[in-house]
């Protein structure tokens, strides 16, 4: 009998993003983050996939963490970026409590994506953390965090 092996086999669950305008500001991702995941009663981490026009190409959830928590790895985030041709990523993530201050565990996941993605040739833009009030957000890039 001849044995078969399976080489790479993903399953996906993407959010096809087509006719979406170009990303031009985090105020732009913080809008798209909201309408996504802003009210969700849980952590949900999102990759934004943009192309080489910044125009967002996919949405990926990674991960459902819980009320203040959300595991993430930059395997899993990056696995997005290239399954969906990224040319750079944009992540976010909602903070059911209404206050935008990251953790620092957020500020560590931040740095790990970022060296991973220089690796990788596909750069993290921003890091937007939205709540449940809308237009409550931060932006990592414009705190000078990354």
């Amino acid at each position: 009998m001849e044995t078969i092996y399976e080489v790479v086999r993903v399953k996906q669950v993407v959010k096809e993003m087509n006719g979406v305008a170009s990303i031009r500001s985090p105020r732009d991702l913080a809008t798209l983050a909201f309408n996504l995941i802003g009210e969700e009663d849980r952590e949900v981490f999102l990759v934004i996939c943009l192309n080489t026009k910044n125009q967002a190409i996919a949405v990926h959830r990674v991960h459902v963490g819980t009320i203040n928590a959300s595991i993430i790895h930059p395997r899993e985030v990056m696995k997005t970026a290239i399954l969906n041709n990224a040319a750079s990523i944009v992540v976010s993530h909602n903070h059911p409590s209404t206050n935008t201050t990251p953790s620092q565990e957020d500020l560590e996941v931040t740095e790990r994506l970022k060296q991973a993605g220089e690796i990788l040739g596909i750069e993290l833009l921003d890091h937007i953390i939205v709540t449940p009030i809308e237009k409550n957000y931060i932006s990592f890039r414009e705190k000078g965090y990354m």
